[in-house]
């Protein structure tokens, strides 16, 4: 898989377009997902709903394993832990491999949120476990 792959995918979920959420990284064991922050996606206290960060590092994880083992992939469990709360102009995901075997990929993601001045702030951490559903190289 390589970038342009990666967008394509993304750009196929309803909700991801929804969000209106891009990736900007991608490769190496690494991926990168971000997508502006807007009213829709907060919460009554003005800070960027949990569901939304969630949802960022689900992606992010799932894509950086894309990028060791290629397409047809699904997370099969992650855990989070929000920090603190998310306020700024970008939500930026950055998730990298840990481990990758043949059927299971463990990955890990930072979500922060950047500001209007491009200071960087850490909003929650993510592990996730992601199965492989297609083998390498073709269908199942």
């Amino acid at each position: 898989m390589d970038l342009e792959l990666a967008r394509k995918i993304l750009a196929e979920q309803p909700f991801s377009r929804l969000l209106g959420a891009r990736v900007t990284a991608f490769g190496d064991g690494e991926a990168t997902l971000e997508l502006d922050i807007r009213e829709e996606l907060l919460q009554q206290y003005g800070f960027v709903h949990g569901g939304v960060l969630s949802y960022a590092a689900d992606n992010t994880l799932t894509l950086a394993a894309g990028t060791v083992v290629g397409a047809g992939l699904i997370t099969s469990g992650f855990t989070i832990d929000y920090l603190r709360p998310a306020t700024g102009a970008v939500l930026r995901a950055h998730g990298q491999v840990v481990r990758a075997g043949r059927t299971r990929v463990v990955t890990r993601c930072d979500v922060t949120t950047v500001g209007a001045d491009g200071t960087q702030t850490l909003c929650a951490v993510a592990q996730g476990n992601i199965a492989v559903i297609e083998p390498v190289g073709g269908k199942g």
